[in-house]
C-alpha cells in the first residue's frame, strides 16, 4: 500500500499543555481513515494541523509527498476540508456557492456535476437557509471536491443527522472513496466508524492507545475475554428504525 500521509513524532503544545504528545501513524492511500477519541484528546487538533490549519510544536508531517512545513500551500491544492454549516452565505442558492468555492479555489467547476455526486441536483436553484441538515451534510460534502482533491477531511459529518440521512451519507463517503479518493473521518459514532473506516487511531489525552482495523480491534477485545453483559440481538433499534421507514432520503 503507498502512503498518502505520514505523521511522525507530531507534538503540540498550548502554553504549558500538551494537546499532542509525538504521536505518529499513516495513511494509506484509498483508505477511509478514523481518527476518534473522547473530547479533548488531541482528534481535532491533529486533523487541523494537517489540514494547515493550525501550526504544529514539533515533528514532521508529510501529505502526498509534500512537507507541510516547506509546502504548506501546495498541500492546500491537493487535499478538501469539509466547513461547518457557518462557513456558507444563506442566501445563496447551490449553484452559486459552488461558483463562488470554484472562484475562490481557481478552479473551473460543473456545479451540476458536484450535485449529481451527492445527489441535490433537484435542488440547484434552492437557496442554503432552504436544505435540510441531512441536505447541507452532503452539500459541504460537494465542496470539499470542487479542487479534485487526493484527500478529503471530514469532521463529524453526520452529527445530528436522522438514521436515514446518516445512513445516505455512509453511502455517499463509500462511493467517495471508490472513485480514488482518500478519506479521513472524526466521529463520535463508533457504529459508524465500524461501516465506514479500513482503519482507525484511537486518542485519549494526546496519545493515539490503539491503531488497527475496526475487526482487529473487536476480535483482540474478545479473545481477551471480554463479554457484554446483555446478549447481542442480530439487528439494533436504528435497523428497526430503517426497515419500518425506509432509507430513501426525504426533504425535511
Amino acid at each position: 500500500m503507498n502512503t498518502i500521509i505520514s505523521v511522525k513524532e507530531l507534538v503540540k503544545n498550548y502554553g504549558s499543555f500538551k494537546a499532542v504528545k509525538g504521536i505518529s501513524f499513516e495513511v494509506y492511500e484509498g483508505e477511509i481513515f478514523g481518527l476518534l477519541g473522547p473530547n479533548g484528546a488531541g482528534k481535532s487538533t491533529t486533523l487541523e494541523i494537517m489540514e494547515t490549519l493550525r501550526d504544529k510544536t514539533s515533528g514532521k508531517v508529510m501529505i502526498c509527498g509534500l512537507d507541510l512545513d516547506k509546502d504548506p500551500d501546495e498541500i492546500k491544492k491537493v487535499i478538501g476540508v469539509q466547513l461547518q454549516t457557518s462557513g456558507y452565505y444563506p442566501g445563496l442558492t447551490l449553484v452559486e456557492l459552488i461558483n463562488l468555492f470554484g472562484g475562490l479555489y481557481n478552479q473551473d467547476v460543473e456545479p451540476l456535476e458536484l450535485l449529481k455526486i451527492v445527489n441535490l441536483v433537484d435542488k440547484a436553484k434552492n437557496k442554503y437557509k432552504e436544505m435540510s441538515g441531512g441536505q447541507k451534510q452532503r452539500f459541504s460534502i460537494a465542496t470539499t471536491l470542487i479542487n479534485k482533491p487526493k484527500i478529503i477531511f471530514l469532521d463529524e459529518p453526520t452529527t445530528g443527522l436522522d438514521p436515514q440521512a446518516r445512513r445516505n451519507l455512509w453511502e455517499l463517503i463509500k462511493k467517495i472513496r471508490e472513485q480514488g479518493t482518500t478519506v479521513i473521518i472524526t466521529t463520535h459514532y463508533m457504529d459508524e466508524a465500524e461501516q465506514l473506516c479500513d482503519r482507525i487511531a484511537i486518542m485519549d489525552e494526546g496519545k493515539i492507545i490503539s491503531l488497527d482495523s475496526p475487526d482487529k480491534m473487536i476480535d483482540d477485545l474478545v479473545n481477551s475475554g471480554f463479554e457484554r453483559p446483555k446478549q447481542v440481538k442480530a439487528a439494533n433499534l436504528e435497523d428497526v428504525f430503517i426497515h419500518l421507514t425506509g432509507k430513501e432520503m426525504r426533504d425535511e
